[in-house]
């Protein structure tokens, strides 16, 4: 059992907002999610910059400096952004690779988040309400976000198995649920190229979901593709770059709410998620249905 909360922005004066409304989300999921939480922010890109959003079990150690060095490293500077147990780099989008090349060797038990344009995610374990606290996540801006808490069943309560999970640049997923074959759809994707930090299925989801988009599949066409693909029960909420979607199996026994108005839409675990987001009584709001995609993109 877990909870999931997203909000896509259709307007933009909300944006300033974004931080504050999904953490009130995040917060009321806590019992759905106890042993750990994560969000993901996305935000407006700068022209021909990229992000490296990463984590270290030592921060104070393995922070200390590493602008300087990776600025040395690749011969171009590089701006750090220390939040906790989590900093985001930003660098010449052209860099990003020879970047994380570079951060393998200089701190090697460094891990890395979320990379792309315009995508943050920040995780950790602990109660949801303090893992957004230590982050800051109430004054993030941005254009749209999802949220996850997580009572862990399949994998042990670390940082790297909180949600969401991010395989390909500016992608994430967030799951409830359990897929019954991931370890073979793990095999199948370490055997094309594939990496994999955790025993998590949903990893293995998101993996899946990257693979489908580098083979020339929509996010559309990618999440359709698992309805045949992914056994097992689950709630898959995603986000690239521009876009927000939802997709459940075809038994769909996981919960799940949507609403959407002028200004928003929004996705939650449980009704209660949504109650104080602005217009939610004026909001059209319906269950999602069994084994259908549904996509918003700006």
């Amino acid at each position: 059992m877990c909870g999931i909360v997203g909000l896509f922005l259709k307007d933009p004066k909300l944006e300033p907002k974004l931080g504050e409304m999904l953490t009130e989300m995040l917060v009321t999921m806590t019992d759905r999610g106890p042993d750990s939480a994560g969000i993901a922010i996305y935000s407006g890109a700068r022209d021909g910059l990229g992000k490296i959003t990463i984590q270290s079990p030592q921060p104070e150690v393995d922070f200390d400096g590493l602008d300087g060095a990776l600025h040395e490293a690749l011969g171009q500077p590089v701006t750090m952004l220390v939040k906790s147990t989590h900093a985001v780099l930003e660098l010449p989008e052209d860099q990003i690779a020879a970047a994380r090349s570079a951060l393998a060797s200089l701190r090697p038990s460094i891990k890395v988040m979320s990379v792309g344009d315009s995508i943050e995610i920040f995780k950790e374990v602990g109660l949801p309400k303090d893992v957004a606290a230590r982050f800051d996540v109430s004054k993030m801006h941005g254009t749209h976000g999802i949220g996850h808490t997580r009572m862990a069943t399949e994998s042990a309560v670390t940082t790297m198995g909180a949600h969401p999970f991010s395989t390909g640049s500016d992608q994430c997923l967030v799951h409830n649920g359990s897929l019954s074959n991931h370890n073979g759809l793990r095999r199948e994707l370490i055997r094309l190229g594939k990496t994999f930090e955790t025993q998590n299925d949903t990893e293995v989801a998101a993996a899946y979901v990257s693979q489908k988009l580098e083979e020339g599949q929509s996010l559309g066409e990618a999440l359709t593709s698992g309805l045949d693909d992914l056994d097992g029960f689950y709630t898959f909420v995603v986000g690239t770059k521009n876009g927000f979607g939802v997709v459940r199996d075809p038994i769909a026994c996981k919960p799940a709410v949507m609403a959407e108005t002028d200004q928003y839409v929004a996705f939650g675990s449980e009704y209660r998620a949504l109650v104080n987001l602005p217009g939610i009584e004026d909001a059209r709001v319906w269950e999602p249905e069994p084994a259908t995609v549904y996509f918003w993109e700006r």
